[in-house]
């Protein structure tokens, strides 16, 4: 099947409350989304949806104004909705998935950064989190087409090429991504709350500012409204007493509310090993409760691994260590291990066919898995799950928009409750359809924007 047409709309979505990544502050963000329609040689269309948060300030950080940057991400979008009709690629969506990905995209990466300063350049990954709105929308729309789940695609009954073909190495002849699959035996999963730098976690940093909407603020509120279990702790990375201070207040709460789990998120803000080893030694000997929670680290430092090709096997040693911004694929994912890396947070925002490559290739190398947000609403939110109750994570997935926005996602929460709301500590996605994603969107009352020109 190819594309035939191609439909993009925005969806601006104002924050509840401030999300901090590095050294940026983010209060709204744009979703794209996207309706892709396939068709094969006997004129059979099929239609899919795919959506992404253009997250700015995770994709591209950078002094540059941050609308700048949004404008350059959403023209990038419409660029994408333009050519993909007239790729001429045809095939399995993990097939036209690689190949777009390979070559068109590169292409077009590079037409727009050639009059950019190499400071100002769009980066690969904002480039990837473009294009994945369209790469979930393929693999949604071919699976609908053939009357199967997504998550049925995966095996050589479907795909031409075996997973060799993509990884050029003869130890994955005969094998497909459905070899690396698990089979869920629940539809809930355990789910992780994100304590922002900027949250409070104490009735002292309350600042009087705080929403007034009916849901939590503190984080104490937070973990008895939704029986949380998991907490993923963000941290600044370059101040390691408002760091270290930070995870034992969190600890102490933890200890008090019967959270058993935490991880550890510095924003790719390290440069040195050892400022990571030296919290987590202090802990170990001062607070070993919270150590002990410490499930694993994620990202402490920079994206580029080419640019900073930082040795990390003191710290994997000490706790499980995980790739997040940096895995923008499986190569990277390759690059990473070799340095010490021992595990992959997987995220359907750098493409669903690029996270099932890195899935495959970090399994079969005996690296452990986890399914990271981005802060995901509306649509975004049900590939995220799935990839996550398929994938075989460490601990669950992550889950945060409903810390974030919970009323962008009214008309996706009316059919589907358990998606939305965190209840016990974790999603139910019991109420998905059968084919494609499952979104069931023709049961979901929501009014779209009209779809951008050129587009629909």
């Amino acid at each position: 099947m190819k594309v035939n047409k191609v439909s993009l709309f925005f969806l601006p979505v104002k924050m509840r409350v401030p999300l901090k990544f590095g050294a940026q502050v983010m209060e709204q963000v744009v979703c794209a989304r996207t309706k892709v329609t396939l068709e094969d040689v006997d004129g059979t269309v099929s239609e899919g949806w795919g959506e992404t948060p253009l997250s700015v300030p995770w994709v591209w950080p950078s002094s540059l104004d941050y609308f700048e940057r949004e404008d350059l991400m959403k023209d990038f979008c419409i660029q994408l909705a333009k050519v993909l009709p007239s790729t001429g690629l045809s095939g399995h969506p993990m097939e036209t998935g690689y190949d777009f990905i390979e070559g068109p995209l590169h292409d077009m990466l590079d037409t727009v950064n050639a009059d950019r300063a190499e400071s100002a350049s769009m980066p690969h990954l904002a480039a990837l989190v473009c294009f994945s709105l369209f790469d979930i929308a393929i693999h949604d729309a071919f699976a609908k087409a053939k009357g199967v789940g997504v998550y049925d695609l995966y095996t050589k009954d479907w795909m031409i090429r075996d997973l060799s073909q993509f990884f050029g190495d003869s130890k994955f002849e005969g094998k497909y991504p459905a070899d690396y699959l698990v089979k869920p035996e629940s539809k809930k999963l355990p789910v992780w709350h994100l304590v922002g730098g900027l949250d409070p976690i104490s009735k002292d940093e309350l600042t009087g500012n705080e929403p007034d909407d009916g849901y939590p603020v503190l984080l104490r509120d937070w973990i008895r409204a939704d029986g949380l279990n998991c907490l993923k702790i963000k941290l600044r990375g370059n101040d390691a007493e408002w760091d270290y201070a930070r995870l034992v207040a969190v600890g102490h709460i933890c200890e008090e509310e019967s959270v058993n789990w935490l991880t550890t998120d510095f924003n790719c803000t390290v440069m040195d090993v050892e400022y990571v080893n030296t919290i987590l030694d202090r802990l170990r000997d001062e607070e070993p409760l919270t150590y002990q929670r410490i499930l694993y680290v994620e990202q402490p430092f920079p994206y580029d691994l080419e640019a900073n090709p930082i040795d990390v096997h003191s710290l994997s040693a000490r706790k499980p260590l995980f790739m997040d911004e940096s895995a923008h694929d499986w190569r990277f994912v390759k690059m990473g291990r070799d340095l010490g890396w021992t595990g992959v947070a997987l995220k359907t925002c750098k493409t669903l066919t690029g996270a099932l490559l890195s899935l495959c290739w970090a399994k079969d190398h005996g690296m452990t898995l986890m399914v990271q947000d981005l802060t995901n609403p509306m649509l975004a939110q049900i590939p995220h799950v799935l990839l996550a109750a398929h994938a075989g994570t460490i601990m669950g997935v992550e889950s945060n928009g409903m810390q974030f926005y919970p009323a962008a996602s009214a008309p996706e929460e009316a059919v589907h409750p358990g998606l939305y709301r965190r209840r016990n500590g974790v999603l139910d996605w019991s109420t998905l359809g059968t084919n494609g994603f499952g979104y069931c969107e023709e049961k979901i009352e929501r009014e779209l924007p009209e779809p951008v020109p050129d587009t629909m």
